[in-house]
């Protein structure tokens, strides 16, 4: 592998930071892993775009707990200046604040428009409803991006500083260095784990199918109010939605009724004009049969007069 002072110090905008990869008994060969750095710019600008940064070809075995000790512990960032990190692929609920960031997959089968009149519920937001994970610790795929939020934009700047200033200096990075006993290791040890994990406790399944059917119940019944909503309540045009469900009461529908003659009321003008354009159309085309009654019957005058003066020799 060549050397980090042959590498470029930037290719299309992005900054390229070597990593030293750990050395493993199966594979003693030194290897070099590629980062690329630069400034989030989504396609679809966010609040949180000025002070995030985006990074491309994380490791495969990328956590969290990796990227804040990369910038923080090995490039000199101040510790505590990193709020969240997002893999793609990732889901997780926006904050108040619209700190949180919300990366979704580009395969992600929820995203397509549901058809008008589906009874389906979105089940999108069931925090705390999903089943124990049976992995102690997820693996990225390969080439995969990051999106790293910090607390502001000068945080943001002074990471980037620091990741110029180690390219300059030359200083060795290596991949994971001092955080080995703060991660779920891999290898043997991770499917020795994921046999525990396999069954989860029944506790945790009982406890999470309860949170499930809550939420779906919460989700259902809000679904029904809205439903009912639309049923009492006419449109710009006067018409009721027809949604599933039973009719509303006599008072309501009444007072529906109502609100749809006063909107009938409001077209009455506009009604009146085009009834007027109609009548107006209609008398133009009784003249025009007239005109032509007239031509025809003064064109039978004529021949009658030619016949007449006719003489047969």
């Amino acid at each position: 592998m060549p050397s980090s002072a042959k590498i470029p110090l930037q290719i299309a905008g992005y900054d390229i930071l070597p990593l030293s990869l750990p050395r493993l008994a199966s594979f003693p060969q030194a290897a070099i892993h590629y980062l690329y750095v630069a400034p989030h710019q989504p396609k679809l600008p966010t609040s949180t775009a000025s002070r995030s940064l985006f990074l491309v070809n994380v490791p495969f075995d990328s956590t969290e707990t990796h990227i804040k000790h990369l910038l923080s512990a090995q490039v000199g960032l101040p510790a505590g200046r990193i709020e969240d990190v997002q893999f793609e692929g990732q889901r997780r609920k926006a904050t108040n604040s619209g700190g949180a960031l919300s990366i979704k997959h580009k395969q992600d089968k929820n995203s397509k428009k549901r058809k008008r009149g589906s009874s389906k519920i979105a089940l999108d937001d069931m925090e705390g409803a999903e089943l124990p994970s049976t992995w102690d610790r997820d693996l990225q795929s390969n080439g995969l991006t990051a999106v790293v939020l910090f607390v502001d934009r000068a945080s943001m700047n002074a990471a980037l500083k620091a990741v110029k200033a180690v390219r300059k200096e030359q200083i060795e990075l290596v991949w994971g260095e001092g955080i080995e006993d703060k991660v779920p290791a891999l290898g043997s040890a991770r499917y020795l784990n994921h046999h525990q994990l396999t069954y989860p406790d029944t506790g945790q399944i009982l406890e999470s199918t309860n949170n499930y059917m809550t939420k779906y119940a919460a989700k259902e019944a809000s679904q029904a109010r809205s439903a009912a909503k639309q049923r009492q309540e006419p449109d710009e045009d006067g018409f009721i939605t027809v949604t599933r469900g039973g009719r509303t009461n006599p008072a309501k529908q009444e007072a529906a009724q109502e609100l749809a003659e006063k909107q009938k009321e409001k077209q009455k003008g506009l009604e009146d004009f085009y009834r007027f354009q109609s009548r107006e159309k209609r008398k133009e085309r009784a003249g025009e049969l007239v005109r032509k009654f007239e031509e025809d019957k003064e064109r039978v005058r004529k021949m009658k007069e030619r016949r007449s003066r006719f003489r047969p020799e």
